[in-house]
């Protein structure tokens, strides 16, 4: 098998920056775009009602539309294994699920009316079922790639560091949203809602097209090294969730992405509510986050190479925990409320760049030393599982987010939003004691 070049290195992480700009507009929007504060000018789309006592409406919403993952993710990380396409195992699954990915993002911010309505709710559950099952069907073969094309410890570091720059820079526009739908707003005389939604199609359009470029400029036959698994799935899955290493993992990373998730529904609700400053800014302190994060980069490259990995994932899971107590005080610090959120953005760059590059890496090295002791390779189930716990993190993320808006999410009823600084500590400590039991030697 041919080794990447650098050129082809970016394109590959290109597709990953594409499917993060999708999946960022809805962590950062839909929260703000179906129950917006009371300081936007916008009104509720859905109701706000309690269900059960605990739940509103649009956590149960995100949250049951990945009870289909549940039964697709482990089905399409097997089909991409067990594939014997003339084009690889991957690239045919990537190359379909572009244009649904696209429709579906967008639609979900397309209600059916402008007000309250069960319509709405109707329309919403159903477009994010299938933007679901669409992104899934990329981004799964997309990152089963990944230890198929690096052989070695520190090309999979590597390759997982273009990675995560592609991810945050796909964070960047996707936190632009707000920024762009002014845009469109002031100069073409539209309602907020129509300023969003021109934004979100133009900025899932970009996306679209780096999903593209690893289609268009990566021969998988050429430079991925694999051969199709020949086990029916459950045997499969039994034998990937046996590996205590890889349960673990998946445990731990489920906890970071729903911490992440709570940070990103919660960005504009901090930034207007709880500081009382202007939404656009928004993009600027994602902008910031992105750029500091990018400083440590090679230095996590030389880090665990020193230290090991294990160590740096732990030590990031502490910032990220004593950054969600600062989140829980947030305008009540005795400096402007302005350097209050430029300070919590630069404190995440340290565990968004090294919980961002690591991971990966780390179930690379898992799937290829599973794979060197059942002589099957199962890359695409494992990281079949990895984002199912990944998009579950994500989806709870943003429906914990969601309920808590229940105890406030507006100027001076703002308690639910203190209440993310408590919730996401306490996924930060789990987080760092689960993966505490990583077996790094071993692996």
């Amino acid at each position: 098998m041919q080794k990447l070049s650098l050129g082809k290195q970016i394109a590959y992480a290109s597709g990953m920056m594409g499917w993060s700009v999708m999946v960022n507009i809805i962590g950062v929007l839909l929260p703000y775009f179906y129950l917006p504060p009371s300081n936007s000018g916008m009104q509720n789309l859905i109701s706000q009602g309690v269900i059960f006592g605990v739940f509103n409406l649009l956590a149960l919403i995100t949250a049951g539309g990945r009870l289909v993952d549940a039964f697709y993710d482990p089905l399409l990380g097997q089909l991409s294994d067990r594939s014997t396409n003339k084009r690889g195992r991957r690239i045919p699954f990537m190359m379909w699920s572009i244009i649904p990915s696209l429709f579906f993002c967008c639609a979900i911010f397309f209600p059916v009316t402008s007000s309250e309505s069960t319509a709405n709710a109707i329309l919403l559950t159903v477009a994010l079922v299938l933007f679901f099952v669409s992104a899934t069907t990329y981004i799964i073969p997309y990152n089963a790639m990944m230890p198929e094309m690096a052989h070695t410890t520190d090309e999979k570091v590597r390759l997982s560091s273009l990675q995560q720059v592609g991810f945050v820079l796909g964070m960047v526009i996707g936190a632009s949203s707000n920024n762009v739908a002014q845009i469109f707003k002031n100069r073409f005389d539209l309602s907020s809602i129509e300023g969003m939604q021109y934004a979100i199609w133009l900025l899932s359009a970009i996306g679209a097209l780096f999903m593209l470029i690893p289609i268009l400029f990566i021969d998988e036959k050429k430079y991925c090294k694999a051969e199709p698994s020949s086990l029916a799935i459950i045997p499969a899955i039994k034998q990937t969730m046996g590996n205590n290493n890889f349960v673990a993992y998946i445990a731990a990373d489920f906890s970071y992405y729903m911490a992440l998730y709570i940070i990103m529904s919660g960005l504009q609700y901090y930034v207007t509510v709880l500081c009382g400053l202007s939404e656009s800014i928004g993009v600027l302190l994602m902008g910031t986050m992105v750029g500091v994060s990018l400083l440590f980069y090679p230095l996590i490259n030389v880090w665990s190479r020193k230290v090991g990995k294990k160590r740096i994932v732990l030590f990031a899971f502490v910032v990220l925990a004593v950054l969600f107590l600062c989140i829980y005080n947030l305008g009540k610090f005795p400096i402007s409320t302005e350097l209050q959120m430029y300070f919590l953005v630069m404190m995440a760059s340290f565990p968004l760049a090294a919980l961002g590059i690591l991971p990966p890496a780390i179930l690379a090295d898992i799937a290829q030393e599973d794979a060197a002791q059942t002589n099957q390779n199962k890359e695409g189930l494992f990281f079949a599982v990895k984002y199912f716990a990944v998009k579950l993190g994500q989806t709870f993320g943003i429906a914990l987010f969601a309920m808590l808006t229940l105890y406030g999410k507006d100027p001076g009823n703002d308690y639910g939003l203190r209440l993310n600084g408590v919730c996401g500590f306490i996924l930060c400590v789990i987080a760092f004691f689960v993966f505490s039991k990583f077996n790094e030697e071993k692996n």
